[in-house]
């Protein structure tokens, strides 16, 4: 066998493998994919997950499923979906955590580079809570409470690095208080445990808590919103109550690097059509969150803002060391 004749071997073998892999790319999905949460049960990117993963397995013939793995600030569910193939069937449905994870954690990937964006399905605040025996109804008697009592009131978060933890942090920055984190492996078990007053303070996603609130379990003392909540609207945000604070709670769906523009596209185009279906907007609606959606584009510049502003608040905090 001469070297020409091997040579156009190997070119069409190539070229096969190119056409098959590209025809079972434009036929996506043609088995069950999962969305993977970096974050426990019960919190609002768990929400979202299951709201998007029901509607889109309704739109194909194929199972989305929802797996949970929490670890380090989101990060551990993070790597393992970077890490996986590109071929669009294990995805990561993340949330502000996978952006300030970078700035405290030595990661072994790119959050930036080894990751194709899809696209934003929401956006809302957080809301800051309390356990009703503490005995505040604003933001104002709040810090005044706090100043009085430095590290007396134990806060919950999802977890040291998760975006609650940050989104306390700098906001006793900002108001000059002190108080004692108390971390979770989720926001599930943060607000079950300030439900039953272990903690006293909560800034947790409006989809964990907006029931709970509207139940008289917790106390609703703020939005980080610019606006307020129309299921809240008695509820003020930070700015109105005379702090300049504003944090957003936005969701994002990646995949690992390389994903082929076609799953992509097909991803990006089925998920834009279901956040505007009005039983989507509805149910999220109850739950805090308006529908964002947009290109991919979007969500890699959010991802890219998102990072370097949590760097300057992490080295504000004394988290990072510059």
């Amino acid at each position: 066998m001469n070297l020409n004749f091997k040579f156009t071997l190997k070119v069409i073998n190539l070229l096969l493998l190119i056409l098959v892999s590209d025809t079972f790319a434009q036929n996506y999905p043609l088995r069950s994919v999962r969305i993977v949460v970096p974050f426990s049960p019960g919190g609002g990117t768990d929400y979202i997950a299951r709201l998007i993963a029901a509607k889109l397995t309704a739109l194909h013939s194929q199972s989305y499923i929802v797996e949970n793995r929490a670890g380090a600030g989101s990060s551990l569910g993070t790597e393992y979906v970077l890490k996986s193939l590109n071929d669009g069937y294990i995805l990561l449905l993340t949330s502000g955590s996978y952006t300030v994870a970078p700035n405290l954690y030595k990661l072994r990937y790119d959050p930036l580079t080894d990751m194709t964006p899809i696209i934003q399905p929401d956006d809302g605040p957080f809301i800051l809570v309390a356990h009703p025996s503490l005995p505040v109804y604003s933001v104002r008697e709040f810090v005044d409470l706090a100043k009085g009592n430095p590290k007396k009131i134990n806060y919950a978060s999802s977890g040291v690095g998760s975006i609650s933890h940050m989104s306390t942090e700098l906001f006793s920055m900002i108001a000059n208080i002190q108080m004692t984190h108390i971390p979770y492996k989720g926001t599930g078990q943060s607000v079950v445990d300030t439900v039953s007053g272990h903690n006293q303070i909560l800034f947790a996603s409006s989809a964990s808590v907006v029931n709970l609130i509207k139940n008289n379990r917790v106390r609703a003392i703020a939005v980080t919103s610019a606006n307020r909540v129309s299921t809240l609207p008695n509820i003020p945000t930070f700015i109105q109550s005379g702090y300049d604070f504003k944090v957003s709670n936005w969701h994002g769906l990646i995949g690992p690097k390389g994903m082929t523009n076609f799953t992509v596209e097909r991803l990006n185009t089925d998920i834009n059509k279901i956040i505007s279906e009005p039983d989507f907007t509805q149910k999220i609606s109850t739950e805090g969150l308006v529908a964002a959606g947009g290109l991919p584009e979007k969500l890699q510049k959010l991802l890219i803002e998102e990072i370097s502003n949590w760097r300057k608040v992490s080295l504000k905090v004394g988290l990072l060391s510059d």
